[in-house]
């Protein structure tokens, strides 16, 4: 079979690449549910609440990406293991939170520093591939997030602490306002507990000072 001399389009091709490195992904968080005694969406919403004081049921599917039935079935394992406990959510009585219990975290904790086949993978590339993947992945996540395709993530350049470029020339040019601190561009968070969301049009201001940057 010869090569076809014309290609899929560059973007398939990334598409393809990136579904490729998804299968070892999901084998990765397979081996680490199971170290857990857990099934990868459970450790998911582990995962999920371990950075936040609770969380709906809707917004726990919505990060997923799952149905609200999906999440309330693996909710409910879950707070039958002790892991997860549901509340008053904040501000609204009537509406339930659920959040990480003391035993959801140690059992998350006891998975989180497994070295996946993805972490090595990304450690075989230079640190300047590294920060330009890092680079590619937060504009991916970002148009993703304006098509509505998946919801806000907890990105640096999704947060009114967020500063871009406001050391001009320097190893680390953004500043967090949040810990008042500079930091260099292969730091950049993809996920970040500190995170509040900025309104759309700050949003969009600093994206557009990001990319300019």
């Amino acid at each position: 079979m010869e090569t076809p001399k014309d290609p899929t389009s560059i973007d398939n091709r990334i598409s393809e690449g990136l579904t490729r490195i998804a299968i070892a992904m999901r084998s990765d968080e397979w081996s680490k549910a199971e170290k857990a005694g857990l099934k990868p969406t459970q450790l998911a919403i582990l995962e999920f609440l371990a950075g936040r004081d609770s969380a709906r049921v809707k917004e726990i599917a919505a990060h997923l990406g799952v149905s609200q039935p999906t999440a309330t079935d693996s909710i409910a394992a879950l707070e039958r293991k002790g892991l997860v406990a549901k509340a008053s959510a904040p501000g609204d009585k009537r509406a339930t939170a659920i959040h990480i219990t003391a035993e959801g975290k140690a059992a998350f904790g006891s998975v989180s520093p497994i070295e996946t086949a993805a972490m090595e993978a990304a450690r075989s590339l230079s640190p300047g591939e590294q920060e330009g993947l890092l680079l590619s992945l937060v504009k991916m996540i970002r148009h993703l997030q304006e098509a509505d395709a998946i919801p806000i993530q907890r990105m640096c350049t999704s947060c009114r602490y967020f500063r871009p470029y406001q050391h001009s020339g320097a190893a680390k040019p953004h500043h967090c306002n949040f810990v008042n601190a500079a930091f260099g561009r292969n730091e950049l968070r993809i996920d970040c507990r500190d995170h509040e969301t900025a309104d759309p049009a700050t949003r969009a201001a600093t994206w557009d000072a990001f990319e300019k940057g």
